[in-house]
Parts: structure tokens; sequence; C-alpha cells
């Protein structure tokens, strides 16, 4: 596959404590030989390669709009053989529905299904294993926990670890000043 051709994945950027804290989940929970990649919320998986410019342009016009906003870690949910934290981001939901419409015709058939944004912590387990891990998580975290969204990251796929390509913030000023008169 040629170097431009290979797949974009367009992940969310938490605040630092946060992605701290999912590493730490992932690497204590997730197979060892099979944690290649950081611990991530995924909006689009398979981007076509060759269009990297133009992607990159009109995710830093929609970040220049938005500013960072409240993210909800939580509650767990079981993946079957793994289990992934359910990710509550209405702002980066509305973003991601409009670069769905968008891109629609390049998208991959996984890419166009409704959106479930998660984080997995585990994964390829059996099941007995993930389930056991979802009742520690369920009394580990009564709560949801909350976050904040900051930045879009978009990555190279290569066929293992992923190749960090931008850092795109939310810039936006959450509440913009009023004007003085």
């Amino acid at each position: 596959m040629h170097d431009e051709a290979a797949p974009l994945i367009l992940t969310l950027g938490l605040d630092a404590e946060t992605q701290s804290w999912l590493e730490s989940m992932r690497r204590a929970h997730f197979p060892p030989a099979r944690n290649l990649v950081p611990a991530h919320v995924t909006l689009f998986h398979a981007l076509p390669g060759e269009h990297l410019v133009e992607t990159v342009s009109v995710l830093a016009a929609e970040a220049s709009s938005l500013p960072p906003s409240r993210v909800r870690v939580g509650p767990a949910r079981s993946l079957g053989r793994g289990v992934a934290l359910e990710i509550g981001a209405p702002v980066v939901a509305a973003l991601r529905d409009r670069l769905a419409e968008r891109w629609r015709p390049r998208l991959t058939a996984q890419d166009r299904q409704r959106w479930r944004p998660h984080a997995t912590v585990q994964n390829k387990v059996s099941p007995e294993r993930a389930q056991a891990l979802l009742l520690s998580l369920d009394a580990l975290l009564p709560a949801p926990r909350e976050a904040q969204a900051e930045a879009l990251l978009l990555w190279r796929y290569r066929g293992g670890p992923w190749e960090a390509l931008e850092r795109i913030p939310f810039t936006a000023e959450a509440y913009p000043r009023a004007s003085i008169v």
C-alpha cells in the first residue's frame, strides 16, 4: 500500500488526566500483545489517506469553531469479549454527524453506522474475564467521570501501531466575550 493511500483514523483528544487514566486502565486490562495503540475514542476508523490535506483543512476549520467541551466517561459496557467505557460527548457527536454527512461518499460501511462513542479498556479475552472486569468497573465507577474534549487527533494506519499525524485543538472560546460599546 502506498504511504499516502494508508487509511486515516480520527480520534478524540481528551484532557491529559483522563487520557492518562484511560491508558492505565488499558494497560491493566488489555492483553499486552494486542495493546499496540493508545487508549482512544474513535470518530472515524478509515478515512481515505489520499485526501490527507483536505481532511486536515476541514478538521482545522471545524475545530477552530468549537470550544473544548464536557465529556462523560462511563458507565462500563460489555463488548462480549471485552469491556468499554461509554463516552457521552454531545458537542463532539454533532461535529461527527456534520463530518459524516460531508464525507458520506468516502466512508466505509463501518463509519456510516451510527456512532457509539466508547473507550475500549479490554478486548479479545474470554467472556468470563470480560464479565468479571465489567462487574469490577461497575463497583469502581458508580457514577460517570467528567472529562474534557480538547482536540481531534489524526493518525495514519499502518497495519499495527498508528502513526500520529496531527493534533487539531478546539480553539473557540466557550463563552464569547460581550463587546464593549
